[in-house]
């Protein structure tokens, strides 16, 4: 009787134990790499060094040298497209869109994309005799290509499951000046965008999505969801305002409607039909959309924000490694 009751004993405590057993876990954790906003912050830094990157000037071809070495430094294999474009008034613009390729040979494939030029106007600037200098464009443009140099230096350390190619587009700043002109010494905006659309650097290039950047450094950014972009690819739009969720940035992402914004990203779908979303910095509350320093002077490193740099830069790369 007692070696029954002993037996007994011995099951209820084997029974109990395996209920107690902790459960295997079948979710794999995803190991995003850390984005660090001051090697950004730099970055940023060193293109504004050379002073407003505009088509034809010595500062635009010291720093298209720079962007192009940075990525090769950091593993990419890069190709230079180089173009002869035209203004309105038929003047020739030379031009150059950068391009990094990480694992090349991978088929699965995203896109992520800045402008780097800078604007040859101060259009917005409150003193009218500023109008004709071109700008820094720290916040509007050199603030989004250091996003993804970072992006790109943390890639070469840890290999995502996609390849990811990382695409500089020149001559997006073009576009007509907002005071009266007399001549038409400028051009359509995202010129260089454009022309990659229509002539990529790899035959039948795609890819599975593409996430633009502009204007992603400045102080009190927010990023609603572009109009188009929420239209055209509203999945890839889904992924990013998730992935601000899941990293704790959501406040810079409000779960808000955007408008519609003429930007590189247009061109991506259109010319390759690839869906594209544009993460960029608006106010709607302000009268020309934007934040008080777009298009002046302002917007020098003054205008730039590692909070902010840190909080698109992670958001980004939490969606590429969550890929597979």
């Amino acid at each position: 009787m007692s070696k029954y009751i002993t037996f007994i004993l011995f099951c209820m405590l084997m029974s109990f134990s395996c209920k107690q057993a902790p459960q295997a876990n079948n979710t794999v954790e995803i190991k995003v790499p850390a984005f660090n906003a001051d090697s950004a912050y730099s970055y940023t830094e060193k293109q504004v060094s050379f002073g407003p990157r505009v088509p034809g000037t010595t500062a635009h071809d010291s720093c298209g040298n720079y962007l192009a070495g940075e990525l090769r430094r950091f593993g990419a294999a890069v190709t230079e497209q180089k173009a002869t474009l035209h203004l309105l008034d038929n003047s020739p613009i030379a031009i150059k869109n950068i391009i990094g390729s990480f694992q090349p040979e991978n088929k699965n494939r995203i896109l992520l994309c800045a402008h780097w030029d800078s604007r040859p106007y101060a259009d917005h600037d409150q003193d009218s005799k500023n109008w004709y200098t071109p700008i820094d464009g720290a916040n509007d443009g050199a603030g989004s290509c250091a996003a993804l140099l970072e992006i790109a230096r943390q890639v070469q350390t840890s290999q995502p499951a996609v390849g990811i190619d990382i695409i500089f587009f020149d001559a997006e700043d073009w576009g007509k000046p907002d005071f009266p002109v007399k001549d038409k010494h400028y051009g359509n905006w995202c010129m260089g965008s454009e022309y990659w659309a229509k002539n990529p650097h790899v035959l039948n290039y795609n890819a599975r999505y593409g996430i633009l950047l502009d204007m992603v450094s400045g102080t009190n950014a927010l990023f609603f969801k572009e109009e188009e972009s929420t239209r055209q690819a509203s999945h890839v739009v889904k992924k990013v305002w998730e992935a601000a969720q899941a990293t704790g940035y959501e406040a810079y992402f409000p779960n808000r409607p955007g408008s519609g914004i003429v930007d590189d990203h247009l061109q991506v779908m259109k010319y390759r039909k690839i869906p594209c979303i544009d993460i960029i910095q608006t106010n709607p509350e302000s009268e020309q959309g934007f934040a008080s320093y777009w298009h002046t002077l302002d917007d020098s490193m003054k205008s730039v924000d590692k909070k902010t740099l840190q909080a698109v830069g992670q958001t980004v790369l939490y969606v590429l490694y969550k890929e597979k």
